[in-house]
Parts: structure tokens; sequence; C-alpha cells
């Protein structure tokens, strides 16, 4: 199994914690998208306790790659992601951008 598979299969097995079957191809392309950072210890993970984790997520991926400027939807949104994975302590980007772009729609972004 590549460096890649492994990455792409911790996360569908985060995304189940929280009871989400993973689409394979999306999980693969949100996990492409992220590039070489999917690898990087710090850079691989999401803390919801980081205000400034937080809006780096909104203006990096909300904003700019999903297209989402509404800010009472990025903070709705950004709340139930955090409370979904509330559970997990290292929260890897990958499912976190993945439960996103699932509750927003915005599938067709990485199609």
């Amino acid at each position: 199994m590549s460096k890649f598979d492994d990455v792409v299969k911790k996360a569908a097995d985060q995304l189940a914690k929280v009871g989400v079957k993973a689409d394979d191809t999306l999980l693969r392309a949100i996990a492409k998208s992220q590039g070489p950072s999917i690898y990087l210890r710090d850079a691989s993970l999401v803390s919801c306790g980081d205000e400034a984790e937080l809006k780096r997520v909104e203006d990096n991926f909300i904003v700019k790659k999903l297209g989402v400027t509404d800010s009472k939807e990025i903070q709705k949104v950004l709340d139930k992601t955090c409370n979904a994975f509330k559970d997990i302590r290292q929260k890897m980007r990958v499912a976190f951008y993945y439960y996103l772009v699932k509750e927003l729609g915005k599938e067709a972004k990485f199609a």
C-alpha cells in the first residue's frame, strides 16, 4: 500500500467513526488536492480549538476552494463539523475537509 493509499484509508476509517461512509473517488480527490501536506504531521491535522486554524480552513478551503462566502453558513458548517469530530483527538485534514464538502454540497468541485 502506498503512503497516499494509507492516508486515504485512515481518513475513511476516521469518517466511519463519525458515521460517514466515504465515497472513495471523492475522498481521493480531496486528498490529492491537499498535495504533499497530507504527509506532514502538523499540516495533516485540524485543531477545532485553535481559532487561527479554523480561520485558515475558512479562508483557504471553504472560501477559496469551495467558493462559499456566506459567513453564517460557514460558521454553522464549521461548528457542525467540529461537533461531529469532537471525540477524535487528531482530526485528519482530509477527513475534516471531506465532511465539509459533503455538508456544503460541493462535491462537484472535485469531479
